[in-house]
């Protein structure tokens, strides 16, 4: 969420004085307010992709009133979190609660006193900026527990979860999936010649080059050392066929520059597809493509075996 996205407010209530008053006090604070005058207004503007994270509603707007305004955002599990100052006039215990229970984080009594507004307000801010900081962490832990290190692709891990779905689809909707196994040619000799660092320059390297010949929905993953994966959904073996050539002209036609060195290096590939009527496992495919693989470095490298089969 960008900073001024981070800083919107909404308010809604059909008091034009109480809108001005509280625009005026929320703009000293630093905020961009947005100004609705009835519940189905304010409904557009927090379901909106830009909507603010905070909202303060009046209980009795029109046309959908505060209570109901919070409990439709609240059934919006998938949407990012509101959060809701309730206004009213009901001071009673029983209202706060219901106003509580309908989804509102806080309540603001009229007739409202601005700094109770603001020290709510504040209040409200440093929760979402929490939020905010909780999203980032997950987002680097996700990426930590699902991408390689090195390379920035899926890990093995990762890799292997997509081929699983991928089948599954493919039994569902009655498609083909290709798989690639890759391998880097003498990359032992690339290590011990021209340093790790250098190999993994050569490893980096690949990896992004296999990203820019696959198709925008295939999938490639880092197998283990210098192997990788690829899951090509609805995809033919005469495609996958291609696209595995396709990976083999491109590193066998542009050696990769490393400080150590200007290296070539080549790619053997195996390449195989799921027959739809055919009830193989991810295993089952795995292992066709690692035995193409295998037969294409037995043949001299730096080339593409289609499995047998």
């Amino acid at each position: 969420m960008s900073d001024e996205i981070r800083r919107r407010v909404l308010i809604a209530d059909d008091d034009p004085v109480m809108n001005r008053m509280l625009q005026a006090t929320l703009q000293k604070m630093g905020h961009e307010v947005i100004v609705c005058l009835n519940g189905e207004m304010a409904w557009q503007h927090l379901t909106a992709p830009d909507a603010p994270p905070m909202a303060i509603l009046d209980w009795g707007l029109p046309d959908m009133d505060g209570i109901e305004l919070c409990c439709r955002l609240r059934q919006r599990e998938d949407a990012p979190y509101v959060y809701i100052v309730l206004l009213t006039a009901r001071g009673e215990r029983d209202d706060l609660i219901k106003g509580l229970e309908a989804g509102a984080d806080d309540y603001l009594i009229k007739p409202c006193d601005l700094e109770e507004l603001k020290v709510r307000v504040r209040a409200g801010q440093r929760i979402l900026d929490l939020q905010s900081k909780l999203l980032m962490a997950q987002a680097a832990l996700q990426e930590q527990a699902t991408h390689d290190a090195l390379t920035g692709i899926w890990n093995r891990g990762a890799v292997l979860e997509m081929l699983h779905r991928e089948l599954d689809r493919a039994r569902r909707d009655q498609q083909p999936v290709g798989v690639i196994m890759a391998d880097v040619d003498h990359f032992k000799s690339i290590n011990d010649n021209f340093g790790h660092q250098a190999g993994d320059v050569v490893l980096r390297d690949v990896a992004q080059r296999i990203k820019t010949c696959l198709r925008a929905y295939d999938a490639v993953g880092r197998y283990g050392g210098e192997e990788f994966l690829m899951v090509l959904p609805k995809c033919m073996a005469s495609t996958a066929v291609e696209i595995a050539e396709r990976i083999r002209a491109n590193m066998a036609s542009h050696p990769v520059k490393t400080e150590a060195a200007t290296i070539p290096a080549t790619m053997s590939l195996g390449v195989v597809a799921s027959i739809v009527e055919s009830e193989i496992n991810e295993q089952q495919l795995i292992g066709a493509a690692d035995a193409a693989l295998y037969k294409a470095k037995q043949s001299g490298r730096n080339r593409v075996i289609m499995a047998e089969g």
